[in-house]
């Protein structure tokens, strides 16, 4: 299903416009999803609508979200497709959590004190 997900949620951001699309595996590094999708919509009202789109996309395909977040304001939409979290942010906020680094972060490169 992963794959099917995947493809639906590209397909949905790339018919919108979504920019610097970004799909990281983080099965080793979490236990809440296998898959994160991180876009970069240019504007509030872009950020809104790719997110709604790719809800849309889901249900019709009968993958139903189970949640999202963040829709009223459109800085940062999250998508809670179950397997995959969409992540859908503006420029600006994309830059400043810089999601990427967050998730690529290798562990065996961390270190406890």
């Amino acid at each position: 299903m992963s794959k099917q997900l995947i493809s639906i949620v590209m397909d949905a951001l790339d018919d919108m416009k979504g920019k610097q699309i970004e799909v990281l595996d983080v099965r080793d590094k979490c236990s809440f999803t296998d898959t994160m999708i991180i876009v970069t919509g240019s504007s509030r009202r872009h950020v809104k609508s790719l997110a709604e789109t790719v809800v849309i996309a889901s249900k019709a395909k009968g993958i139903q979200p189970l949640g999202v977040e963040g829709a009223s304001i459109g800085d940062w939409v999250l998508v809670d497709l179950g397997d995959l979290v969409l992540h859908v942010l503006r420029a600006e906020t994309r830059e400043f959590y810089q999601l990427e680094k967050l998730w690529s972060v290798d562990e065996s490169q961390t270190s406890v004190i």
